[in-house]
Formats: structure tokens, C-alpha cells, sequence
């Protein structure tokens, strides 16, 4: 069983194992083709892609996985750009049965890979049965070379339509990442659905999730502060039932860190505050209200119990509940 992994505590995540002739029906087959010279950041931003939406998708019932593996010509150690060393499988003939998914890595290397002619070879042959095939900066000569790159060409990725459009003069190397990001992710968005999608992009480009999302027709029309808007409705409606920040991530749509930068910038205050807050104004006006004991009121209110609510209730109010309540109706006269 060979891995790829990085001489420095890099990508060490990566797996390239070995592939049978027969794949399994719920693996999706990842190829990125790398070479001496390549480019690693593309060819890691589009493996880590990969490898999010199995972390995320692992503890829920989806049955797609995605099997990424590192190729160049003769497999074994790689020296990336940056100097690093990668481990890679070589290229075989088993391979011949496609990918879902073929990238091809960038970096000042490729235009002596373009001249590799065994390589070349291969990439014609692989190309007629991978569903899609994606270069990451430098990598279109490569695939120029074998004469597999035109000026445009259409993958078809089940019930979405990938158009893969390039200007060679007006192309660079951050928008072909940005644009290979886009393929990994539409191919996520197609087998695990647009929510899982939504959390890769945000969990790997926060800043960015949005606007990708956008270009993968996330087509809900709210904007992220509307999101948040309609999150602080949802924990201000149910803030006496049982429920959590990551609850109200999944209304907002958006992944628990995003979520939680975005209500801070929005409301002023942390989730976990506004949803505290929320429930203490309900606790107040039930212990004045009402001749409940305090553990009812506590378990009415999603406190837990009466020794916790009690506890909040000091650090909060610097009083217990029970001198709240006294104190609050002899004001009212009750």
C-alpha cells in the first residue's frame, strides 16, 4: 500500500493507495498528476477540498467518499517548488479506466513535463474516460500537449453542467486554483449535497464561501447578515428547548465558524450570549410572574436545573433566583 505523504508534517492526510480494477460504487476516484517543479498550494488547496468533505461527511449518512491519490510519471518522491518532497503512485495502465476527477498540477515544471512523452501518452489515454480533467495554473500545457485542452470543453456532472471556459491570455494562476476549487466543489456539491458544499468552501476560504457558493448556484438570495438575522430569530423562538450554536449554524446555512464570526459582526454579541441572554429574560419573568419552583423553571427555560440556573443567575445577576424573585415583587407590589 503506498502513500502520499510530505517529507515535513505537510498533507500528511493524503492517501494514494493502490486501485483495483474494480472501484467501489459509493468512491469517487481523485487524480492530481503532479512533477518535479510542480506547484503543491493548487495541488493541496484541491486535495484538502476533497479531504474536508470526508471529515464532514463522515459522522452523517452520505454514501459517497472521496479516494484522492498523488500520480506522476514514475511515481516515487517528487521535489515540489517549494523543495518539498511528496510521495507519489506511478502512472499505470489500470488507470486507463478513468477518473472521476483528473487535476493537474501547476508550477514552473510543467512546461518540461509538457515535453514528457510517456506522460503525454498517458493523459490522452486517461482522458477519454475521467469524467472531468482540470489544470491548475502551468498544468494547461500540459494538457495542450496532448492536444486534450481546447478553447473550451463541457463536463457533465450528473445533473450539473460544468462549463470550462479559459482566455490563455487573460488566465492566472490564483484563477485557475480558484477555478479548480470550483470543479471539486461542484463535484461535492452533486454527491453530498449544496450544504456540505457551503461548509467546504467556508471551513477552507472564509472570506470566500460566499462568492463561491454564488458561482455554484447557491441561489437562496439572503445575504450572510440575512442569515444571521433569521438564526437569531430561530434561537430567540426555541430558546427553551434543547438545542446549540451548531443548530443555528444549520439554519443560518453556514458552517459553526463561519456562523459564529459572522453573528458577532452582525449582533454585537457571541451566539451562546444572545441565546443566554434570551433565555435569562424568559427565567425573569417566570419567577415573577409565576409560583413555579425554580428546577421547573430552569428545565422550562433550557437551563438544565435549578443548581445551574443558579449559578448563572449569580454570575449574571449577582443575586440567586430565589432573591430575585422576592426582590422583584416587592417592587411590583405582588
Amino acid at each position: 500500500m503506498a502513500y502520499a505523504s510530505l517529507e515535513s508534517p505537510m498533507v500528511g492526510w493524503v492517501r494514494a493507495p493502490e486501485r483495483s480494477a474494480h472501484y467501489a460504487a459509493a468512491t469517487r476516484h481523485i487524480a492530481i498528476l503532479l512533477f518535479d517543479g510542480c506547484s503543491l498550494l493548487g495541488a493541496g488547496i484541491v486535495a484538502e477540498v476533497f479531504h474536508a468533505a470526508n471529515e464532514l461527511s463522515s459522522s452523517a449518512s452520505h454514501s459517497w467518499t472521496y479516494d484522492v491519490s498523488f500520480l506522476s510519471a514514475a511515481g516515487g518522491n517528487i521535489t515540489c517548488s517549494s523543495s518539498i518532497r511528496v510521495w507519489t503512485d506511478g502512472l499505470d495502465a489500470r488507470h486507463y479506466m478513468g477518473f472521476d476527477a483528473l487535476f493537474v498540477a501547476g508550477g514552473k515544471g510543467a512546461r518540461t513535463a509538457a515535453r514528457d512523452e510517456r506522460l503525454i501518452a498517458w493523459l490522452r489515454r486517461v482522458h477519454a474516460n475521467t469524467s472531468t480533467v482540470r489544470p491548475i495554473g502551468e498544468g494547461r500545457s500540459l494538457l495542450e500537449a496532448a492536444c486534450i485542452n481546447g478553447i473550451q470543453q463541457q463536463r457533465d456532472f450528473g445533473s450539473y453542467n460544468v462549463r470550462e471556459e479559459r482566455d490563455e491570455r487573460n488566465g492566472s494562476e490564483a484563477n485557475d486554483r480558484l477555478e479548480s476549487m470550483k470543479s471539486a466543489l461542484m463535484l461535492i456539491k452533486r454527491d453530498l449535497g449544496i450544504d456540505v458544499a457551503r461548509n467546504v468552501a467556508e471551513r477552507l476560504m472564509p472570506d470566500a464561501g460566499d462568492s463561491l457558493m454564488s458561482l455554484l448556484g447557491d441561489s437562496t438570495g439572503k445575504s450572510p447578515a440575512d442569515k444571521v438575522r433569521a438564526a437569531a430569530r430561530w434561537l430567540q423562538e426555541n430558546c427553551q428547548r434543547s438545542i446549540s450554536i451548531a443548530d443555528a449554524a444549520q439554519v443560518a446555512a453556514m458552517s459553526e465558524r463561519n456562523f459564529l464570526r459572522r453573528f458577532k459582526m452582525e449582533v454585537g454579541v457571541t451566539p451562546s450570549d444572545y441565546l443566554l441572554h434570551a433565555r435569562l429574560a424568559i427565567t425573569c419573568s417566570l419567577l415573577t410572574d409565576s409560583e413555579l419552583p425554580v428546577d421547573k423553571i430552569a428545565r422550562r427555560t433550557g437551563m438544565g436545573n435549578g443548581d445551574r440556573l443558579a449559578k448563572i443567575f449569580r454570575k449574571r445577576m449577582k443575586v440567586s433566583p430565589t432573591e430575585y424573585r422576592m426582590k422583584t415583587r416587592r417592587e411590583a407590589g405582588i
